[in-house]
């Protein structure tokens, strides 16, 4: 199991950034470069406990989906997502927002587990969790932007 563990301070209140981290729009939006779009459960608007949402989207040049539901959900301050069926052989992401100092702090804990066994643990070291960490870090961008943009 690997696990990647991001943390973003956002100037913005914790109700904005936990509700633009569940976005589906906005989502969308921070996946422009691997054609992300939502084509299944809840397509657009904000993604509610229970709900489900099938991804697809192109990644080292194949077209894949991934269904992924929303487990917990304790409103502003935490939200959970697992994948059903999609690549990985498991992937589960928290997601935890904290007031600290005025600001809100964002934390993703993704976990996930490659299947091919040695292969996928190879492939792993060498190329996915770097390729995870960037494509978090970059829609963490854009949930910090659309935050904190004034007006």
């Amino acid at each position: 199991m690997t696990t990647i563990k991001l943390t973003t301070i956002i100037d913005a209140p914790i109700e904005r950034c936990f509700d633009l981290a569940r976005s589906i729009d906005l989502h969308l939006r921070s996946t422009g470069k691997t054609q992300e779009k939502a084509i299944a459960g809840r397509t657009s608007g904000l993604i509610e406990q229970g709900e489900t949402v099938t991804w697809e989207a192109v990644h080292f040049g194949v077209r894949q989906r991934l269904t992924s539901t929303i487990g917990e959900m304790k409103p502003p301050h935490f939200f959970s997502d697992e994948m059903v069926t999609g690549a990985f052989k498991s992937l589960y992401h928290e997601h935890h927002f904290e007031i600290k100092n005025g600001r809100t702090e964002m934390t993703d804990v993704f976990s996930y587990e490659t299947p091919f066994g040695s292969l996928g643990r190879l492939f792993n070291v060498l190329v996915l969790k770097r390729y995870m960490t960037r494509f978090l870090k970059q829609r963490n961008a854009v949930i910090k932007s659309e935050a904190e943009a004034k007006g």
